[in-house]
C-alpha cells in the first residue's frame, strides 16, 4: 500500500472514529447521563468500570489502526478494507470494536451508577447484533468469499476465544485460488 493511500485511509479512519465511536460511546452517553453520577457504587466496582472504559478505548483505537495498516481501508462502510482483517484482536473475536464500545458504555454505567446507561448498553448490543447479522456478515462474504466464511466458522462473533485463531494451510491455499480467480 502506497504511503499516500495509508495517509488517506488514516484520515478517513480518524474522521469516522470521531463520528461513529465518538457518537456511540461519547456523545450518546453524555446526552443520556450528562456525566452525572446517579448512584454511588462501591469503589472497587467503580474501578472495574474505569478499567472497562480504558480497555474499551484502547481496543477501539487498536482496531481502527489495524483496519488502516492491515486491511488497507477503514471501518467505515464507504471506505472498507481491501483485505479481511484477521490479526490481533480479530484472532479472538470477530467484532472487537462493537464489544469494546459496549464495554465502554457498561464501564460508564458502572462508573456513574447509571441504570439508563446500562439499558443503553443492552440496546446497543442488540443493535450491533442486528447490523452484524443482516449487513456486515453477508457483505464480508460478498467481498472476501471463502476466507470470510472460514474465519466466521472459527472465530466467535461476541465472546472471545481464549487461544488465537490461525488460518490453516487449506485456508491459505483456497485464498490463493480465490485471488487468482478474482484477478
Amino acid at each position: 500500500m502506497a504511503e499516500r493511500d495509508v495517509g488517506r485511509a488514516a484520515v478517513g479512519a480518524a474522521l469516522f472514529f470521531v463520528v461513529a465511536p465518538g457518537g456511540v460511546a461519547g456523545l450518546a452517553p453524555y446526552l443520556i447521563s450528562g456525566w452525572r453520577r446517579e448512584h454511588l457504587l462501591p469503589g472497587a466496582l467503580r474501578a472495574v468500570g474505569a478499567v472497562l472504559i480504558v480497555l474499551g478505548v484502547l481496543s477501539v483505537v487498536e482496531s481502527f489502526a489495524r483496519f488502516v495498516l492491515r486491511g488497507h481501508g477503514t471501518p467505515a462502510p464507504v471506505a472498507p478494507p481491501k483485505h479481511l482483517v484477521v490479526s490481533g484482536q480479530y484472532r479472538h473475536v470477530r467484532n472487537p470494536m462493537y464489544v469494546a464500545l459496549v464495554a465502554i458504555v457498561v464501564g460508564q454505567a458502572v462508573w456513574l451508577g447509571s441504570a439508563a446507561l446500562a439499558i443503553y448498553a443492552v440496546v446497543l448490543l442488540g443493535l450491533f447484533h442486528l447490523r452484524v447479522v443482516t449487513y456486515e456478515e453477508p457483505q464480508l462474504v460478498t467481498l472476501f468469499g471463502v476466507e470470510s466464511a472460514t474465519y466466521r466458522q472459527a472465530v466467535p462473533r461476541w465472546l472471545p476465544r481464549v487461544s488465537p485463531w490461525r488460518a490453516g494451510q487449506a485456508t491459505i491455499a483456497q485464498e490463493s485460488r480465490d485471488r487468482r480467480t478474482r484477478g
